[in-house]
Parts: C-alpha cells; structure tokens; sequence
C-alpha cells in the first residue's frame, strides 16, 4: 500500500549507509498503490555490493512499516536475521501521528546497524525537510523500543 513511507524510509537507511562510508545499492517496485498495489524497497550495503536485489531468504534484516505489506514480502526475510515485525504494534501506539511508524522502524533498525546517529540523523534531515525534530523524537523513540546495543 502506498503512503507507508517505503521508498522514503529505504533511502534514508541507504544514505546512513553512505554516510558512514559503505558501497550502496537500493531497488524499489512500485505498483499502483492508491489501487491497492504495493511498494517493496531493497537496500543492500557493505565494501562492495554487486546487486540491489536481495534473494529469497537473503534478507537480514526485515522492516515492514505496515502488517499487510509485511505479510506480502516474508519470503526476502532470512530466518536467521532480525524480524522488526512486532514493532510495527508499539510503533502504532507510541507515535503521535501514523506518518511517523517509518521514522520509528528506521529508529530501532539503527539498534542493529554500525552507523553513527549522526549518520543517521545527517540522513533523516534530508529525507524530511518538514517535521525535522518530530522525526528525531520518533527515531529516538523507536531506538529506545529496539535492541539494546
């Protein structure tokens, strides 16, 4: 479904991933959301990346911003990584606004990155020229509700 902030949440997570030095590589299908299609984003980072596309069962970590959608994409999740699925409950009731549930997902997936906040926040602030200091509360929240380091 579109409006989920998708493509904006992965090319914020694909510009920390720059920001902090790592080769990126980042795909994205959209359908015809406002019809009921849906939008999947792929975002692959390390010293050298070959591919935006991430194989069945390839995925380490898996960041639905929506349970329906989540549902839609499990077969890219490997079962060994970092599942944020049940987030996405917490995110709803912690966040004032649902606009915000990327920022929040974004903000417990760094839990589990190497990049610095200021990575981070260097990326939020210009994926979201509007509501800067809304997103940093939200993703510091959503820090908070993610792994403890």
């Amino acid at each position: 479904m579109g409006g989920q902030g998708v493509l904006r949440g992965s090319e914020i997570c694909a510009m920390a991933a720059l920001n902090s030095g790592l080769a990126v590589k980042k795909s994205e299908v959209k359908g015809m959301s406002q019809r009921g299609g849906s939008v999947d984003s792929h975002v692959r980072f390390g010293n050298v990346v070959h591919s935006p596309l991430i194989p069945a069962h390839g995925a380490d970590f898996y960041v639905p911003f929506n349970e329906e959608e989540g549902r839609r994409w499990r077969h890219f999740f490997n079962p060994k990584g970092k599942d944020l699925t049940p987030l996405l409950a917490t995110a709803a009731a912690t966040v004032p606004d649902k606009k915000f549930i990327n920022t929040f997902m974004l903000g417990a997936l760094s839990t589990y990155l190497p990049f610095t906040n200021d990575a981070w926040f260097t990326a939020l602030d210009a994926g979201f020229k509007k509501a800067q200091e809304e997103n940093r509360q939200v993703f510091r929240a959503g820090q908070q509700k993610g792994s403890k380091r």
